[in-house]
């Protein structure tokens, strides 16, 4: 019997107030393994908060290169993890025979964490050699829009308000529309899933829309936009070096601090229009 995934958790905790303690409950988000395989074999290992862990393996693939195409993904489910045949945290996938990696000769593995994305990548230079393309040079985005994103992602955000312990990415059309918004523990992951919504749902590219995310963007972020064919990233915190030279490399349109009425443009900015 498959289980609901659970995004929250509750605790007792001390509060201290003022000079007063006192017992309370108190929310935290969700942090659970999930283990990803190509049919029996293990391929990575993430930190993740439980739910839409489907979409958080289809967007992982993409973006790390292991497919490039939707049909190549033959299926995709919940793999069973105890005796009980209880399934959870782990995710099966099935590729077409192109597509499955060759075990044996793999010089990588996938370990994430939630705090800092995929780690042991042999270096930053295989992940610019893969062939990412430009994203669409005709997308525009409105200033004053863009400035209202934030607070439209911050109200759909449902567990970071019981929790505030959780990173956010959301997908926006050009009129500021929103189509989906993924929290999670770690920020890539909350991108990941993101973009494997698109991916399942044959959106990808995504040339027609803008990522927002909750926190900084940083490269993983940023090379994982690049691979879904996003035009436009938005951080509410700042971006890093790398980041920004990859998006001015491969002509991303990069923004950060978009808070309030103000907002930095690092990268790309002939895709806000005027």
């Amino acid at each position: 019997m498959a289980r609901t995934p659970r995004s929250v958790d509750l605790t007792q905790v001390t509060e201290w107030n003022e000079g007063k303690l006192a017992r309370k409950d108190d929310y935290l988000a969700a942090e659970e393994p999930l283990e990803i395989r190509i049919g029996e074999h293990p391929l990575s290992v993430t930190m993740r908060t439980p739910g839409h862990d489907l979409e958080l393996a289809a967007g992982f693939l993409l973006t790390e290169g292991l497919v490039q195409q939707r049909g190549q993904i033959l299926a995709l489910e919940s793999a069973s993890q105890d005796d009980a045949g209880r399934k959870g945290n782990a995710v099966e996938a099935t590729l077409s025979p192109e597509s499955a990696p060759d075990f044996d000769k793999m010089r990588r593995h996938f370990f994430a964490a939630s705090s800092c994305g995929i780690c042991g990548k042999a270096s930053i230079e295989s992940v610019r050699s893969r062939l990412l393309r430009a994203p669409n040079p005709d997308f525009r985005v409105d200033p004053d829009l863009l400035t209202r994103l934030p607070e439209t992602l911050r109200l759909a955000q449902d567990v970071f308000e019981r929790t505030g312990g959780l990173h956010a990415a959301a997908l926006f059309d050009a009129q500021g529309q929103l189509l989906v918004v993924r929290e999670d523990i770690g920020r890539h992951n909350a991108v990941d899933k993101v973009i494997g919504w698109g991916f399942l749902n044959d959106r990808v590219p995504l040339k027609d829309c803008l990522l927002l995310v909750s926190g900084r963007g940083g490269f993983e972020i940023v090379q994982k936009a690049i691979v879904a064919g996003i035009p436009v990233v938005a951080c509410v915190s700042a971006p890093s070096s790398l980041a920004v030279q990859l998006a001015r490399e491969l002509q991303l349109t990069l923004v950060g601090f978009v808070r309030g009425k103000r907002f930095v443009i690092y990268a790309g900015d002939d895709r806000v229009a005027t």
